[in-house]
């Protein structure tokens, strides 16, 4: 028998540290070979990691929430073999492999080995209750750390006639395990929220980020560990009073903010953005939208205008192919893209990201409809993986969900220009010397004016807006 240690491995994507999310396996597990483990955050995307080895789980060396760098051991498994794996027996990671739905396959084992000067090293979880030290220095060779030992909420009473909320529940190591979603985690964690404090109404016990919210809305000092849930039309908590002098909360910026937060600055302060602004009727647009509603092709799939949006804007790429193009700065030249990859802006619990569709403009209505339903499905599940949001050419954002207008947004780099699609409001318009009523839209075209200029972007912005006036003109290609 000996002990493996599974290092945190480089998932395919330049993987420099992540965060361990949740655990799904405790001391005294048996897993097999590829049984998922544990799920962690990168810079841009949750990851399930299973474990490339069989055997007895023997202990969790980082706990839940730590950030740690690639190659560090991240937990401990009793197997058959007679010695762990030296450092030079550990396996590389190969690179990504397309799966047949156009997803990249995570192909999961150690991290590449990196020189101390890249190390960091880990803090040592402190004890449960204890302040962490002003200023602390880290131990040079820290011991393997174990999840922090929480005590289980104390029962709270239950109105008559009402099952009490399924409590916590305590882990072989001792750890309080509640059901919650990667992102309500991390919100708590925002929040500074004792998910094991909090009182679930999701089913089977899960914690909803409603209760988050709830529980770090509500008066210091009030018992939401287990009440009932309010009456109709009663508020579930007071708000807490506006009191002056309350201490600045502080939150790590990270993951996918810190990654947004980068390419922004770098964007805006790389290419000379200029904006143009278009309003539309796109009342006939919203017609198709209904028509296709109740067409057989779209069955079980969402329409909505930002569908035809997409469309739109990849017939017009087409005629104006400089817009997918980009501006290669060190080779001094301007890249026309083969195709139209179509990014969408999403906004998820971790920040923003923007997904995709790969060769969007090669892609039939309802194709193109599927795309973007299981885009949006799987960015709001937090899943969206790494090469989803690569290789993108052109992106759309859809602040109209908001009830915005419009916007000057940010070229995504890499990319030459981004179009925002403002609300569709019932507006007075003047059709043949009248006004109507019409459904309008605001559209504005954020374009590079290192390679695009003033033609070329009024020409792109124009063609898109005649199509959404006349969707019928889409039908001709």
């Amino acid at each position: 028998m000996g002990i493996q240690q599974f290092r945190l491995p480089d998932v395919g994507e330049g993987l420099v540290e992540a965060e361990i999310v949740s655990w799904k396996v405790k001391p005294g597990d048996t897993v097999k070979l590829n049984d998922t483990i544990v799920e962690i955050e990168t810079a841009k995307s949750l990851v399930e990691l299973p474990v490339p080895f069989a055997g007895v789980i023997t202990e969790l060396l980082v706990p839940e929430g730590e950030t740690v760098p690639v190659g560090t051991p991240i937990i401990s498994v009793q197997t058959a073999g007679d010695e762990p794996l030296a450092d030079d027996m550990v396996p590389s990671i190969p690179e990504p492999e397309e799966s047949g739905s156009g997803r990249t396959a995570v192909l999961v084992g150690y991290g590449p080995k990196t020189t101390e000067a890249k190390r960091r090293q880990r803090k040592p979880a402190a004890p449960a209750g204890s302040a962490p030290a002003a200023g602390g220095a880290i131990p040079a060779t820290p011991a393997p750390v174990a999840p922090a030992i929480q005590a289980p909420a104390p029962a709270a009473p239950v109105a008559p006639a009402e099952l009490p909320a399924p409590a916590p529940v305590a882990g072989g190591n001792g750890v309080v395990h509640v059901l919650a979603k990667p992102p309500v985690r991390k919100l708590a964690k925002d929040l500074g929220v004792d998910l094991a404090a909090v009182a679930p109404t999701g089913p089977g016990g899960v914690i909803t980020r409603a209760d988050v919210e709830a529980y770090s809305a509500a008066p210091a000092g009030a018992d939401v560990s287990g009440a009932a849930a309010p009456a109709a039309g009663v508020p579930a908590y007071e708000p807490a009073p506006i009191v002056s002098g309350r201490e600045d909360t502080r939150v790590p910026v990270k993951g996918v903010q810190k990654v947004m937060a980068q390419a922004m600055v770098a964007s805006a302060f790389t290419a000379p953005h200029v904006t143009e602004w278009i309003t539309v009727d796109v009342s006939a647009t919203m017609e198709l939208v209904e028509r296709l509603k109740s067409d057989r092709a779209f069955k079980d799939l969402r329409v909505s205008p930002l569908l035809i949006v997409a469309k739109a804007v990849t017939l017009a790429a087409r005629r104006t192919p400089i817009v997918n193009a980009a501006w290669d700065e060190q080779a001094q030249e301007i890249v026309y893209k083969g195709a139209v990859n179509l990014g969408i802006a999403a906004a998820t619990p971790r920040g923003l990201i923007v997904p995709n569709i790969k060769g969007a403009d090669s892609l039939t209505l309802p194709d193109l409809c599927k795309a973007l339903n299981d885009l949006v499905a799987t960015a709001r599940e937090g899943k969206t993986q790494p090469a989803d949001q690569a290789g993108g050419s052109f992106t759309i954002t859809n602040v109209g969900v908001f009830g915005v207008d419009a916007g000057t947004p940010i070229i995504n780099p890499g990319e030459a220009a981004i179009l925002a699609f403002g609300a569709v409001r019932k507006q007075p318009w003047v059709v043949d010397d009248e006004i109507v009523p019409r459904w309008i839209t605001t559209l504005a075209l954020s374009f590079d004016h290192r390679l695009i200029d003033g033609e070329k972007g009024s020409i792109f912005l124009a063609d898109v807006a005649s199509i959404l006036e006349d969707p019928a003109r889409a039908l001709m290609f």
